[in-house]
């Protein structure tokens, strides 16, 4: 099977990113990390890259003059690797219509929340004034609306009692770890694909997204 060529993107220390380069090498993903940008200098992210022999690119946003122009640099960055699949890990910059078109059908995010609950930032804090007895995580594909394209899986985790923002988060987190490397091991084997946007899941429309129950965890 050829390997799917694939650029990670973060900001910050890269737990997801870890999950993906080991799913990599352990080959339950037959894809392969090429690169892996990062729109913050000296993040560990990078490092784990290196570590994985992938190359580590650092990109930094404050030295653009406006977010397009930023696009435009990691644009020109990510095609030079000619990825079939552009996986935001972390990455905490908003992209610009323009560059999420040019990878739409290519370009996966995961957010810390059961979509369409609670887009945006502050997930946990918003699952628990609200009450919830669940929280997850929700892999999407990437359209230009926030948090808004196509769900593709989620992982549930249950919220309990004692629950604060940072236990939540953990929880999350250990389950983001499990669900990305499966959708991505989809993906790179076809099994998950997309026709005008719309996902298909062996061969049938995908028109719920595929549910990872870890609360009994």
């Amino acid at each position: 099977m050829i390997r799917k060529r694939i650029v990670v993107l973060i900001s910050g220390g890269g737990s997801n990113l870890q999950a993906i380069l080991d799913a990599c090498a352990d080959q339950s993903v037959a894809g392969q990390v090429v690169a892996v940008v990062s729109n913050r200098p000296g993040v560990m992210g990078l490092q784990r890259a290196v570590t994985h022999g992938a190359d580590a690119i650092t990109l930094d946003h404050t030295q653009f003059a406006s977010r397009t122009l930023f696009d435009q640099a990691l644009q020109q960055r990510i095609d030079s690797y000619q990825p079939d699949l552009v996986v935001l890990a972390g990455f905490m910059r908003i992209l610009t219509a323009d560059l999420v078109s040019h990878y739409l059908g290519r370009m996966v995010n995961i957010h810390p929340s059961l979509l369409p609950k609670y887009p945006g930032l502050h997930t946990h804090e918003r699952a628990l004034a609200a009450g919830d007895r669940q929280a997850g995580a929700t892999v999407h594909l990437v359209t230009p609306e926030l948090d808004g394209g196509p769900l593709l899986a989620q992982a549930h985790v249950a919220i309990d009692d004692q629950d604060t923002a940072l236990s939540l988060a953990d929880k999350v987190l250990v389950a983001e770890h499990q669900l990305y490397p499966l959708v991505l091991s989809w993906l790179c084997r076809d099994q998950l694909i997309f026709v005008d946007g719309i996902p298909h899941f062996d061969g049938e429309t995908l028109l719920f997204p595929k549910q990872i129950d870890n609360t009994a965890d």
